[in-house]
């Protein structure tokens, strides 16, 4: 097998220059990178990635802690962030979070170097950020924040959550039911913020409306949905702090022989790409520019990684998408 030792003899230019070829090939003259190139066509070379990546005390490896997926959510920015880093030239390490998985996730995130970390688990109050920033890590949230303050790119969930609501308000609906997640989660929380806020400008008291937090896969949603068709006052919509409960909802209900929007209007938030299927067609709120998130999120990590950027901070607005879930509350 060719290593680098037998590429420096035939190029006549000592090992270390042919690593600088390799990896950092602007600190090198083009007469030499012309003649170690040459060396390395001509004995058909292959650098090895460890070697390289002890070089540059790098891995050319980003980790990335997605959200579970059932959600399409995570779906898409899965994919978005796959391709992305893929095209930069770089490997993904992708781990799957869910409510039962995160420490042991956590544990093999700590115990694997890479380059930065993206993610979008990170609870409120999670110490893994602490353990992050103190390791010197670049790391990025999506979809999440920490309430330190830094490090994150995120919709306004305050104002995706109102604006949800404030549409089935504007509709002429006034019983209305909440399904959303843990507040652990800062979205979770902002958007059922968003959602008290637009019953109180209405004059309507949200401790009155019948709100579920829950964990967010399939068992448990059709738990909630039954306990709703029970409700003494069944709601005539259901404000779903995410599409992929939303869609969950509209798959039961039409499971069930309810019609959507006549026997329940349905509404989310995250605007995913399944959401927008014409067999679908969900009233949703989404990212006013209509990006992905996770794009957004990895471009701001590459800046961070390249050292364009320290803290990251941003928080993108919102807007309504309507389609056929939902309609004008019918007397």
């Amino acid at each position: 097998m060719v290593s680098s030792k037998d590429v420096a003899k035939y190029a006549g230019v000592s090992q270390t220059t042919v690593s600088r070829v390799i990896n950092t090939p602007e600190l090198v003259k083009p007469k030499t990178i012309e003649k170690v190139m040459r060396a390395i066509e001509e004995l058909n070379y292959i650098p090895n990635d460890i070697a390289r990546s002890l070089v540059q005390q790098k891995t050319g490896t980003i980790t990335l802690i997605s959200g579970p997926l059932h959600n399409p959510f995570f779906v898409d920015s899965t994919t978005a962030i796959v391709n992305y880093v893929n095209a930069r030239g770089y490997k993904v390490h992708v781990y799957f979070g869910t409510e039962d998985n995160l420490d042991t996730i956590y544990n093999s995130v700590l115990e694997t170097k890479a380059d930065a970390i993206i993610l979008s688990s990170m609870l409120y109050t999670d110490p893994l950020f602490f353990k992050l920033e103190k390791l010197g890590i670049p790391f990025i949230m999506f979809n999440r924040k920490h309430q330190e303050n830094r490090h994150f790119v995120e919709i306004n969930n305050v104002e995706a959550g109102y604006i949800a609501t404030n549409h089935i308000l504007s509709l002429g609906h006034r019983d209305i039911c909440w399904i959303g997640g843990p507040h652990e989660m800062s979205t979770f929380y902002g958007r059922y913020k968003g959602f008290q806020k637009a019953l109180e400008d209405h004059q309507i008291n949200a401790k009155a409306m019948p709100s579920f937090f829950t964990n967010t896969n399939k068992i448990d949603i059709e738990r909630v949905f039954e306990e709703i068709v029970k409700l003494p006052k069944r709601p005539t919509a259901i404000c779903a702090a995410t599409d992929a409960i939303a869609i969950e909802i509209l798959n039961l209900c039409l499971a069930q022989g309810y019609r959507v929007p006549g026997d329940f209007n349905v509404i989310g938030i995250d605007n995913v790409e399944l959401s927008k299927h014409h067999s679908i067609a969900l009233t949703t709120v989404g990212l006013e520019s209509e990006k992905n998130l996770g794009f957004m999120a990895i471009e701001k990590l590459f800046e961070v990684m390249e050292k364009k950027s320290t803290c990251i901070q941003q928080t993108e607005s919102v807007k309504l998408f309507p389609r056929n879930t939902t309609c004008k509350k019918i007397n």
